[in-house]
């Protein structure tokens, strides 16, 4: 880079004090992801490199991600991507941003190993996507009701290579009656009074985030909605929030899966609910 271009050190120490003066959670780290992208370096050579320097063009760009930062737009909002798994996501507004918590689902396919799966609210497209680059002999629907989404996930799919290998389609659920192996859903589950950070309630999508009054609104629906409608599979995976584990495995031994389990995240809070029930073919005469 040209020796009379602005500090990177600089740019850095300056939005890093911003960043802690708007009160962000992790003023450093969104400096460094951001200045590191713009710049197209690695954070840790940004760490170590302290003469580095920015072209007019990369310090006007990091300026303009900093002012979009100081007003809570997510870091993934701004630069456009997301990694889930082993794939890289383009995120906008129409869809949440991909948390690895969501990455149990997947780890759950992975146990299961299905031929055939759905996921129902795909948003970005990050578990259907994820399913197929991993489990390529696996046959994967996807739904979501919102027409952003799914245009999202289609263009994911393309981008990546993976649009032969998924079949998106608008609305809750395939119109069945139809049979999976494993079903997996991370539907809306934040109840309705609940504060959110500003970075998701004021930016991420709202339909795709509140589940009604004690947040298991939606996931009831979509049960009802699947055995209204003869989608059936031996196995499901739910991802729920903190303390909708009984609530959620009720729901589902209610719905047909007598067999539930609660699986903990590393902070050790609820995040995945597993139903079974043997598959009809297993069910002696």
């Amino acid at each position: 880079m040209a020796a009379s271009g602005a500090s990177a050190n600089d740019a850095l120490t300056a939005a890093i004090d911003a960043f802690t003066a708007a009160g962000i959670e992790t003023p450093r780290l969104d400096a460094e992801v951001l200045l590191a992208e713009i710049a197209g370096v690695d954070r840790a050579d940004l760490i170590a490199d302290r003469g580095l320097t920015l072209e007019p063009s990369a310090a006007r760009a990091f300026s303009e991600a900093v002012r979009r930062r100081l007003r809570r737009e997510p870091v993934a909002y701004i630069l456009g991507s997301k990694g889930f798994r082993q794939i890289e996501l383009a995120v906008d507004r129409r869809v949440l941003i991909p948390r690895p918590e969501t990455e149990m689902l997947v780890e759950l396919a992975l146990e299961v190993r299905p031929r055939s799966a759905l996921e129902v609210g795909t948003g970005s497209g990050a578990i259907a996507l994820a399913l197929a680059d991993e489990l390529p002999r696996c046959r994967v629907t996807a739904t979501d009701v919102s027409d952003g989404a799914i245009e999202a996930a289609v263009s994911n799919a393309t981008r990546l290579g993976l649009s032969g290998r998924v079949e998106f389609l608008l609305g809750s659920l395939p119109e069945g009656p139809e049979d999976f192996d494993l079903v997996l859903a991370n539907l809306p589950y934040v109840p309705d009074s609940d504060g959110l950070p500003p970075e998701v309630g004021q930016w991420e999508p709202e339909g795709a985030l509140f589940g009604g009054p004690d947040g298991t609104e939606v996931i009831a629906a979509v049960l009802k909605a699947m055995n209204e409608n003869g989608i059936g599979a031996p196995t499901i995976g739910l991802e729920i929030g903190q303390g909708q584990g009984e609530r959620v495995s009720v729901l589902l031994r209610e719905a047909g899966w007598p067999e539930t389990e609660v699986r903990l995240d590393l902070a050790g809070i609820d995040r995945v609910v597993v139903g079974r029930r043997p598959r009809p073919d297993m069910i002696e005469e």
